[in-house]
Formats: structure tokens, sequence, C-alpha cells
């Protein structure tokens, strides 16, 4: 499902304008980015949770030229399901 998709399936559900679903969505999309941004942590109950990760300093290699390289520290924004997102994926048998 891509952007268009859902903005669709919002506006049916919602029973509202697909121009009024896409400034949802995308104003959604956009908050939860600043957010972990700024380094907080956006939960999303059922759903799951949203934060920036510490990726620390590591040695790694070219692959290319398997010559050894110092890759830096960095921070990447991370995502963990929720319990009731899990189970309608995986549902317990």
């Amino acid at each position: 499902m891509n952007k268009g998709e859902l903005v669709d399936l919002v506006a049916s559900k919602a029973s509202i304008s697909k121009k009024q679903a896409d400034t949802v969505v995308s104003a959604t999309v956009e908050a939860i980015m600043e957010a972990v941004a700024n380094g907080e942590k956006v939960t999303l109950v059922g759903f799951g949770s949203f934060e920036p990760r510490q990726r620390k300093a590591r040695e790694g290699r070219n692959p290319k030229t398997n010559e050894k390289m110092q890759i830096p520290a960095t921070v990447v924004p991370a995502f963990s399901a929720g319990k009731q997102f899990k189970e309608m994926v995986a549902p317990k048998k």
C-alpha cells in the first residue's frame, strides 16, 4: 500500500473527502517525523512507537576493496510494533 492508497482508505473509513484525508495523513506523518527528529518518542497505543536510537561507532569494511573503515556514531529512527499490531499480523493459534 502506498500513500495514495492509504489516503483513499482513510477517506472511506472516516467518511471524509480524499483531500481532507490527504491533509490528515500528511500532517500526522510530518508531526511524527518532527518529534523523532527532535529526540522525542511518539507512542500510539496498540500501533507502536517511533523513537530516535543511538548507533555506536563501529568498524566496517568497504565491500569493493575489503578495506577496513571506521563507521561514525549516528542517530537513526526506529519503530517498535505495539502488542495489538503484532497480534493482528501474527495471530496466536
